[in-house]
């Protein structure tokens, strides 16, 4: 059966539990201040015959920004542990509803790997639909006979230098999926020794405005009309950032939903934030669209 994309449905995902060019994912994981484990967590309950993508140890251990994404050797290793080869099928999900699932989904996009989709609400939704669950010791998966190969699509992923040149430019969108009084200035950061404040001329779309009260992510007329509000066109080129590149992914999931590819910007506000030469303003970002230096 043909992967829908970007998302599916629990139904359609135990209709699919048996295939066996599908491979399920548990992509979860949590801000550190909830003190949730997710491999814990994912070794007293799963899916059926899900396996557990790492985060934070599928990235670039040599950053020091937390979970870049890896080398492209390093991401067909790890895949290649996990049992995913080309021609695999692949199902993201995570325990929150929609939080850390669309982060592996970029990851997979951004290396050219296609057949890959989120599970709307996640494991809640899930749970709530009575669907099978599983715990215990989790089965090694079985080696894929054709490894996958990394295809790294740049038009999926930006760094430092993109977004300064995106922002000078004025024509290409920066959007921030952090919450409001963050991106003013008016909350401190999570992460110590930021500054506070938001990338001149940015707009602000706080990630949970774009799901519903079951985490799934809105219908495509409220994304569209979510997007609008907060000043930004979808139709035009766009860049997501957040705190750490986790969150920003909902945003590209969600325009993805719209047919829309953007960009994440990976090191986010971990990166741009630190004390630098960066320019950093506060507010709502009405007014400071002209104080970015060309």
């Amino acid at each position: 059966m043909e992967l829908p994309r970007p998302l599916v449905s629990a139904d359609w995902l135990v209709s699919q539990l048996e295939a066996p060019d599908l491979v399920v994912l548990d992509a979860s994981w949590y801000p550190p201040t909830e003190g949730r484990d997710p491999r814990a967590e994912h070794r007293s309950a799963r899916i059926p015959g899900a396996r557990f993508f790492d985060i934070e140890e599928i990235s670039d251990r040599e950053s020091d920004l937390p979970h870049m994404a890896p080398l492209p050797s390093a991401f067909e290793a790890a895949l290649a542990t996990l049992g995913i080869g080309e021609g695999t099928r692949v199902v993201v999900y995570d325990g929150h509803g929609l939080l850390s699932a669309p982060r592996a989904w970029w990851m997979f996009r951004a290396f050219g790997k296609e057949e890959v989709t989120v599970l709307d609400g996640g494991l809640p939704v899930w749970r709530e639909a009575g669907r099978p669950m599983e715990s215990g010791s989790v089965a090694t998966p079985v080696p894929p006979r054709v490894r996958f190969e990394a295809r790294p699509d740049p038009t999926w992923l930006a760094d430092r230098d993109q977004v300064r040149a995106a922002l000078a430019s004025g024509k290409v969108q920066v959007v921030d999926a952090r919450a409001a009084a963050r991106f003013r200035g008016e909350a401190p950061e999570p992460r110590p020794g930021l500054r506070s404040g938001h990338l001149p001329g940015s707009r602000n779309l706080p990630w949970l405005t774009l799901l519903d009260e079951d985490r799934c992510l809105r219908d495509e007329a409220q994304l569209q009309a979510a997007f609008e509000d907060a000043g930004v066109r979808p139709d035009a080129p766009v860049i997501t950032t957040c705190g750490s590149g986790v969150t920003a992914a909902i945003l590209s999931l969600a325009l993805d939903r719209l047919g829309r590819r953007s960009a994440v910007y990976d090191g986010s506000w971990a990166d741009w934030g630190r004390p630098s030469e960066l320019p950093v303003a506060a507010g709502d970002g009405s007014s400071d669209d002209e104080l970015f230096p060309s």
